[in-house]
């Protein structure tokens, strides 16, 4: 177990470490981006007292880091509720930026590098006329890029605001349009439901908000920040998994939306290294929308090890490689072969060749 998994699974571990051994965990949450998430915990277990002064310092600055980025969060999320509102839309609001502006616990510490809304499909024009009359604009992308995005995936090129400098991405689902998996991203705003106080900002339902953590985490191919997603994924599950019907709400909305896969992986996940709690019923409900057994075993270990922190101490030779396999599982979830290959042919030639 890498040091971070252990002082989020038990906090007062830590008290006790060298400070070497401090050194490494403070480097891994830092990757991770959960070092003011740590803060966060071992400041509910009455903990921070017994921390080396040190460390402690660097995690109240995390700390402090987190709430100033939430303040930015709600003040972007206002103005985003302002532009769309010329075109009659709610800001439905994803992910971090949801868990900000609905107060989840989740969301005490959490960083955050971009703010991600969901809009349908239809009016995807309309939106990102406005958003563009309003600063933002999209990224600097070749034509390659932009037809990708805008004929492929799931979500605008990302769009940058001229003046503040926020990063912004516009979803119309939330899986690739050539993915494997297919669901009805109208659903996802139908079901949504408005953020008390919000003004016009609205979130996804509980259940959506935990298919979409798991979809990101065990579909995209991306683990940077793997373990913060994993930890989201753990959060949700304890807030939501207060109301009984929740645990019988989630699987049947995973049947409903395809998701069972990505959401069997991701709790299993969550159960392995973080000890999350689960009903009984539940975890074999959901296990029946797993894969077969031989493939099951080697994907679930691949992932197990993707997620480590990405730090020197924690990742190594065997975690490389199971993060660019499961890039490449990926990539292959997300497009056709006939797309696939060109594409990553396309995007290894411009590693090799930044410049051109």
């Amino acid at each position: 177990m890498d040091l971070l998994a252990e002082a989020l699974r038990f906090p007062e571990r830590p008290s006790s470490w060298s400070p070497h051994r401090w050194e490494s965990l403070i480097g891994q949450a830092r990757r991770a981006k959960l070092l003011a998430r740590l803060a966060i915990l071992f400041d509910d277990r009455g903990l921070l007292e017994r921390i080396p002064r040190k460390p402690l310092r660097h995690m109240l600055a995390a700390r402090r880091l987190a709430v100033r980025q939430h303040g930015e969060v709600l003040w972007e999320a206002d103005r985003l509720r302002h532009a769309l509102s010329e075109v009659g839309l709610p800001v439905v609001l994803l992910k971090g930026a949801a868990y900000v502006a609905a107060g989840l616990p989740c969301a005490r510490g959490r960083l955050l590098s971009d703010i991600d809304i969901l809009v349908p499909r239809e009016r995807i024009s309309e939106v990102e006329a406005v958003l563009f009359r309003y600063g933002w604009i999209s990224t600097a992308l070749d034509a390659y890029d932009q037809r990708y995005y805008r004929t492929w995936m799931h979500e605008l090129p990302p769009m940058r605001h001229i003046t503040r400098q926020t990063v912004l991405d516009v979803h119309h689902s939330i899986v690739p349009l050539t993915s494997r998996y297919r669901l009805d991203a109208a659903k996802l705003i139908s079901d949504a439901r408005p953020i008390a106080g919000g003004a016009s900002l609205w979130s996804l339902a509980p259940v959506d908000m935990v298919l979409h953590s798991a979809a990101h985490l065990i579909l995209e191919g991306e683990f940077e920040n793997g373990l913060r997603d994993l930890v989201d994924i753990d959060n949700l599950l304890e807030e939501f998994g207060a109301d009984p019907m929740f645990w019988k709400a989630l699987p049947a909305r995973a049947r409903e939306l395809d998701l069972r896969v990505p959401l069997s992986f991701a709790v299993e996940l969550a159960i392995k290294i973080l000890g999350t709690a689960v009903p009984a019923p539940f975890r074999e409900e959901i296990g029946r929308g797993a894969p077969p057994f031989l493939a099951r075993v080697p994907l679930a270990r691949l992932f197990e090890t993707a997620v480590r922190p990405n730090h020197p101490s924690s990742s190594g030779t065997c975690t490389e490689l199971a993060r660019w396999l499961l890039y490449i599982r990926g990539h292959y979830l997300r497009m056709p072969m006939r797309l696939l290959i060109p594409h990553l042919v396309r995007k290894g030639w411009r590693r090799r060749s930044p410049g051109q």
